[in-house]
């Protein structure tokens, strides 16, 4: 009998413990708050508030919020261009600025490929995804291009919060082809993008009737809902070709194949355009610049895809609306008619918060 009971008298002194350690911590509480039991609750509750919050705000995503508003300011530097190349000086040439970004990486990332050794060289590359890449640069062309000659129908706060409609694309398409799943808050968001887009077309069409410029300002949507759509297309695949392959592959093949078609777009479409250019250093100084923010932004952009996701890359750079309707009200003189569209960027501010605070779960 003497074995049994060893093991039993073992097994007693830690039943004990946990009731002694509930009771001395419930009995600390109370004094450390005020108020007794509620001083306790309250206690508790703010503890899970600040972890909570500490959650939220940790170093990487804040990392990521500003890489993101960088890429927001370049956009918001593009479409700044744009706007006065289009409006001011008249010069609507949306391909030859998508050329002049497509030789500039050409001339940095492409050569790069070109003379590296092995499986990673241009010609290795192209022996074996040529087809690919000839798709995708094509798709990311014509989005440049329908969105720049968007520019030319309807107000820049317009362009760029009509623009928001890559992000179900690039939800839609990251949940079939990247396996990425998402909750059900983004899709409740997806919905409400859709219904503020709608509402945001509508109001430019009523207050373009009124100003003489109602069909003009549609297909100025239109134009823009496309170039999302394939913007969206190009992200994905973006995201796809530098997780699984280079940066520097992605934009070498990008400048390759975009400043060949962009070349040849432009000399069927644009040449007597381009001769219509009144050039003197003020349009040659806003060339320039459009292309540096282009630039930047096809470099960077990977970057912060392979650190993020394309889908969360597209909720950060909603803020470039609020960076472009404060230009707009500023520089470009908008009237009262645009309150709707702050009301639709707050609203979609709002859904950027819900969407950060919500997990996303990826399946390999």
């Amino acid at each position: 009998m003497i074995p049994p009971e060893q093991p039993q008298q073992q097994l007693q002194p830690p039943p004990p413990a946990p009731p002694n350690h509930v009771v001395t911590t419930i009995e600390n509480l109370p004094a450390e708050g005020s108020g007794g039991g509620g001083g306790s609750l309250s206690a508790s509750s703010r503890a899970g508030v600040r972890q909570r919050i500490r959650k939220v705000l940790n170093r990487e995503m804040l990392i990521s919020v500003a890489l993101g508003q960088v890429l927001s300011l370049l956009i918001c530097g593009i479409g700044l261009t744009s706007k006065y190349l289009s409006e001011d000086f008249h010069a609507n040439t949306p391909v030859f600025q998508s050329f002049l970004n497509y030789i500039l990486l050409f001339l940095v990332y492409t050569t790069t490929l070109a003379v590296r050794q092995g499986e990673e060289n241009l010609l290795a590359i192209l022996r074996r995804r040529w087809w690919k890449y000839m798709i995708l640069g094509l798709i990311d062309l014509e989005a440049n291009y329908l969105v720049v000659k968007a520019y030319q129908y309807t107000t820049l706060t317009s362009i760029q919060l009509l623009d928001c409609f890559v992000i179900p694309v690039v939800i839609l398409l990251s949940w079939f082809f990247l396996l990425i799943r998402y909750k059900a808050v983004h899709f409740i968001g997806i919905v409400v993008c859709i219904l503020g887009m709608g509402c945001m077309v509508g109001a430019d069409v009523l207050v373009g009737r009124h100003q003489g410029a109602g069909e003009n300002k549609l297909v100025g949507d239109l134009l823009v809902l496309g170039g999302a759509t394939l913007y969206g297309i190009s992200n994905v695949w973006e995201e796809y070709i530098i997780r699984t392959l280079s940066r520097v592959e992605f934009l070498g093949m990008i400048g390759l194949f975009g400043a060949f078609f962009s070349g040849i777009q432009l000399a069927i479409m644009e040449h007597k355009e381009l001769l219509k250019v009144p050039w003197d250093w003020q349009i040659g100084l806003l060339y320039v610049g459009f292309s540096a923010c282009m630039f930047g932004l096809y470099s960077f952009m990977p970057v912060v895809i392979k650190k993020t996701s394309a889908t969360s890359v597209n909720l950060s750079l909603l803020t470039a609306d609020l960076y472009s309707l404060f230009c707009g009200l500023f520089l470009f003189h908008y009237k009262a008619e645009h309150y709707l569209e702050i009301f639709t960027l707050e609203v979609r501010r709002l859904l950027i918060s819900v969407n950060s605070m919500s997990q996303v779960d990826e399946t390999s």
